[in-house]
């Protein structure tokens, strides 16, 4: 009896077995699975390829240089007048309006005089510069389809992106005709790259090289994710670390270019640190995160907003910020009269507070007076510092009423012996300059002596320099 029954319990193991195995192995083929079809084992990018490459232009510059004979050939020759050629460069761009509206990079078409575009069709236009802006590194260019349609990408959604995603790059690297790369999103919100003010790149690992500047990064979905602007390189080649300009501000610049015709940023009118592991601990966080609010400027839009120094604000329109280069780029990528809501730490509690966004205020390049006269300041241009002006120059935009700046300098001029552009004059004759007033008001006729303190690259400078 004992035998039939173990037989009987070994009848069902197996029984038991074998309908695990009927069920399991299906959930081993799944995850193992071989391609079933041609078309699955031909899985490329090539459609996602054809949609979008249309859209990529080469981008051709031309400028005129002047290059002096060296000594030997002005020796043999008598003297040879300074020769003047034609320098070329190359580069790529982007259509993104269908009436042959294209962005590209601002080093791309920088000191140029002239522009050509070739589409991938091999198609050329002339090409009208509509905007450039340095601090960004975009520029916009405008050619005439005579109404015919172009192909467009669409702007990506960045706050959608991963790292991770899978990437293409578009361009002409070192001139040798379109090209397209592949990669992955290696990082998201790079600010301390060094190329621009405005930093908050997309960094990929997608093969970027010299020409493919201006050139298109996009996603699976077809649409512009970045626009492809510098590498990562110690040789020139690419070493794997490619950065893009987002979506979002390449955006915001080609609107302001077509709608407005200049691009101005508008400020959150605050300087902030980024959170140190100290900080963070004091303030009761896990982790360093957000910006420290150092100063508030008076009656501007953050003062306006409530904001104090000592407020840690953590995210900005619901996208986290780290540095004080990242919450200027989120604020930027909005136009001057639009709000942003910005969470922050106040006595460890959480807030919000609405801003609403407004083009720094003061004086501006247009505002530029040119001296003459008697004086050692004859030829140079001088503006009164503003927040406007500093942040159109790269300069603390807290400077407001300490000194007069130092725009540009004529050539031949006895300004040019004492003076540089970027100089912000503090004094004349003991006399503080914060107006063109007060610098008027020290150059006597009669003075033929002058007591200067001067800022020059963060230094103070201070002489006495008599005619």
């Amino acid at each position: 009896m004992t035998k039939h029954i173990s037989k009987l319990l070994a009848v069902v193991g197996l029984a038991v077995l074998a309908l695990l195995i009927v069920a399991v192995l299906p959930l081993f083929a799944e995850a193992q699975e071989v391609p079933q079809s041609r078309s699955e084992m031909e899985l490329s990018f090539a459609p996602l390829v054809k949609q979008t490459s249309p859209s990529v232009v080469n981008v051709y510059t031309q400028k005129r240089v002047t290059s002096r004979a060296s000594p030997m050939e002005q020796f043999f020759s008598g003297g040879i007048a300074p020769r003047e050629r034609v320098q070329n460069s190359l580069g790529s761009g982007v259509i993104v309006g269908a009436d042959g509206v294209i962005v590209t990079n601002n080093h791309v078409v920088d000191g140029a005089e002239s522009f050509r575009v070739v589409l991938s069709d091999r198609r050329e236009f002339p090409a009208e510069l509509v905007l450039a802006d340095e601090r960004t590194d975009l520029a916009v260019l405008k050619i005439d389809t005579e109404g015919a349609q172009l192909p467009t990408l669409p702007y990506a959604d960045t706050r959608a992106s991963e790292v991770g995603d899978l990437v293409l790059a578009i361009g002409n690297p070192f001139g040798i005709g379109q090209t397209v790369t592949s990669g992955i999103l290696s990082a998201t919100a790079r600010t301390d790259v060094g190329i621009s003010d405005y930093a908050f790149f997309l960094q990929t690992d997608a093969a970027v090289n010299p020409g493919n500047s201006g050139g298109a990064l996009v996603n699976t979905k077809g649409e512009l994710v970045g626009v492809n602007t510098a590498i990562f390189s110690r040789s020139g080649g690419s070493n794997g670390i490619g950065f893009a300009i987002p979506a979002e501000m390449v955006k915001r610049v080609v609107n302001a270019a077509i709608n407005e015709g200049t691009f101005v940023r508008p400020w959150l009118g605050l300087a902030g640190q980024a959170v140190s592991y100290d900080i963070a601990k004091a303030q009761g966080l896990s982790r360093p995160i957000g910006v420290m609010v150092t100063e508030v400027y008076e009656d501007g839009p953050a003062d306006r907003a409530g904001l104090r120094r000592g407020d840690l604000i953590t995210d900005i329109d619901g996208r986290e910020v780290f540095d004080e280069k990242g919450l200027k780029f989120l604020a930027a990528i909005k136009s001057p009269g639009e709000t942003s809501e910005l969470t922050l730490l106040r006595g460890g509690k959480s807030q919000t507070k609405t801003v609403k966004l407004a083009p720094p205020p003061g004086a501006t390049e247009a505002d530029v007076v040119l001296l003459d006269g008697a004086t050692v300041f004859s030829g140079a241009r001088v503006v009164e510092l503003s927040p406007r002006l500093a942040e159109e120059n790269g300069l603390d935009p807290f400077q407001k009423g300490s000194g007069i700046y130092v725009h540009s300098v004529l050539r031949r001029s006895v300004a040019r012996n004492y003076f540089r552009p970027g100089d912000i004059i503090r004094s004349v004759n003991g006399v503080s300059t914060k107006s063109i007033m007060d610098l008027k008001a020290a150059l006597k006729p009669e003075t033929r002596s002058w007591n200067i303190e001067l800022e020059r690259n963060g230094r103070i400078i201070k002489g006495t320099v008599t005619l």
